[in-house]
């Protein structure tokens, strides 16, 4: 295959793995900023170009989009899609898992386990809204927050209702949501390609901290799943419409519950924790799925027409 992953930074340990197992392989890959990238939108002849050349013989795509870069990059994306190349994961899931709150409304909507979640903009009532989800202490979060970023435990509702104000004034959108004390700063990340977790790490926060994102100081190890966690990770990942996914999950005391679905999973940190191959896996997955695409293409087009 000639495979084009999609990436701003050809040198992340994301995108460089992607590469040197796609090339163990023996695929042709090319790594292409998106934001370079320029479309010609025609109905017959949908195009893309990449500095002055174009890209209409890529056989497939692997998105790397970073949040920042959504609109754009699942412009891309949908192009690509546009011009029949299969995109490991398709633009429409890539937005789905962007919009914090539409992935969670999705995964609520067919009864996947969470933390009890609020949004808001303004809230008329904040007494209220902090009542949705259990009381102090909570958790809130800016929408367009990553990597931990715009994230807020409030021990007090007086803290809550400060920062809710604060909210307020800058004119955003935010989540308010339980905080899982038992968890103890200890979450799951799942990496779901088709329909298996192939890998699952606990990430632990810092002393101090109650976020686990290794961006700011977590530690990763692997961990066991039991079979209803590893049930729920694939569910999940399929509710977004994601073929490779990063599931967050915590353990309550009720069960497990899913935090977030994330499209553009790093592998640095699985990789490292677990010791398993998972771009190697990434791309025997793709592999196999661009087989089974292309079988399915070329009996449509011996298929006979009728009138």
């Amino acid at each position: 295959m000639k495979i084009a992953i999609l990436s701003r930074n050809s040198k992340l340990y994301s995108t460089s793995r992607l590469v040197e197992a796609a090339q163990q392989r023996g695929h042709e890959v090319s790594v292409i900023n998106p934001l370079r990238c320029y479309m010609n939108i025609t109905a017959n002849h949908p195009d893309i170009h990449y500095r002055g050349q174009s890209l209409s013989d890529v056989d497939a795509v692997i998105p790397r989009i970073g949040a920042s870069i959504t609109f754009y990059g699942t412009a891309v994306v949908r192009q690509f899609e546009m011009m029949g190349v299969f995109c490991l994961n398709e633009s429409v899931a890539i937005s789905s898992s962007r919009d914090k709150l539409h992935c969670l409304q999705l995964l609520a909507r067919k009864g996947v386990g969470m933390p009890m979640t609020s949004f808001a903009h303004s809230p008329d009532d904040t007494e209220d809204l902090i009542a949705l989800v259990g009381g102090a202490p909570l958790v809130l979060k800016l929408l367009e927050g990553t990597q931990g970023k715009g994230v807020v435990l409030v021990e007090t509702e007086q803290a809550a209702k400060s920062v809710i104000d604060a909210f307020r004034d800058l004119d955003v959108y935010f989540l308010a949501q339980e905080f899982i004390k038992e968890a103890q700063g200890m979450d799951i990340r799942c990496l779901v390609i088709g329909d298996k977790v192939v890998a699952a790490m606990s990430r632990q926060a810092q002393e101090g901290e109650f976020r686990s994102n290794l961006h700011r100081g977590g530690t990763a190890c692997q961990v066991r799943i039991t079979p209803e966690e590893r049930a729920m990770a694939v569910k999940a990942a399929k509710i977004v419409g994601l073929n490779v996914a990063g599931v967050d999950m915590m353990r309550t005391n009720k069960g497990a519950a899913v935090l977030e679905v994330n499209s553009s999973p790093g592998l640095e940190g699985i990789e490292k924790s677990t010791r398993l191959d998972i771009a190697g896996l990434l791309i025997e997955y793709m592999e196999k799925v661009f087989a089974s695409r292309q079988q399915r293409l070329q009996k449509s087009r011996l298929r006979p027409k009728t009138e």
